[in-house]
């Protein structure tokens, strides 16, 4: 059954989740609440930093996770190939369209209209992972009182290093292995 439910939930966000890997960060933030054992103690912005740490796109290294905690190697290979299913057909689907009207106005407007919503999901992946990293406690209870300064800390210093020139030219890996580091540290403290 956990096979079916796994199928189920990555068709749909890989249905819907318009936009890229990011876009997929909201679906699957709801699914760790439905099924917490599938993620097990990990939260949105570990699996964000994990699946962007690995080579692959964001929403499939998500899925094969999220389906090997669930249910092993079967699970993983569901996860993904669910994931995947809608694109691979709807891509398929839309080039065929695209040959035979990519000089109509009206497909020119769709794909326009598109953009905002795919803005706004990717948006709200962002503040996702935004606050899992940078709040450890609700907003009522007031901004300062609810920041994890130790984090907020090491996000300013990390993206001060961006304007440094020498630094700046590093590559991305860098700045991961950096993170990760001092993430460390800061946790043995």
């Amino acid at each position: 059954m956990t096979y079916l439910w796994l199928f189920l939930e990555f068709l749909q966000t890989g249905l819907f989740a318009v936009g890229g890997g990011y876009a997929t960060l909201p679906f699957i933030q709801k699914m760790m609440e439905r099924y917490p054992s599938w993620f097990g103690s990990m939260k949105l912005a570990d699996i964000a930093a994990i699946s962007e740490a690995t080579p692959g796109p964001v929403g499939v290294n998500a899925a094969t996770f999220a389906g090997y905690s669930a249910a092993g190697v079967p699970g993983a290979l569901i996860a993904t190939a669910a994931l995947v299913l809608p694109s691979f057909v709807i891509i398929s689907l839309v080039v065929r369209a695209l040959e035979r009207y990519r000089q109509s106005r009206l497909v020119g407007e769709l794909l326009f209209t598109l953009r905002p919503a795919v803005t706004g999901l990717i948006a709200a992946a962002a503040w996702s992972v935004v606050y899992a990293a940078l709040f450890v406690a609700p907003l009522s209870g007031g901004l300062l009182q609810a920041m994890n300064w130790g984090n907020v800390a090491l996000y300013l210093v990390l993206l001060g290093l961006l304007f440094v020139p020498k630094v700046k030219n590093l590559h991305p890996v860098f700045f991961f292995l950096a993170g990760g580091i001092v993430g460390a540290v800061m946790g043995l403290i």
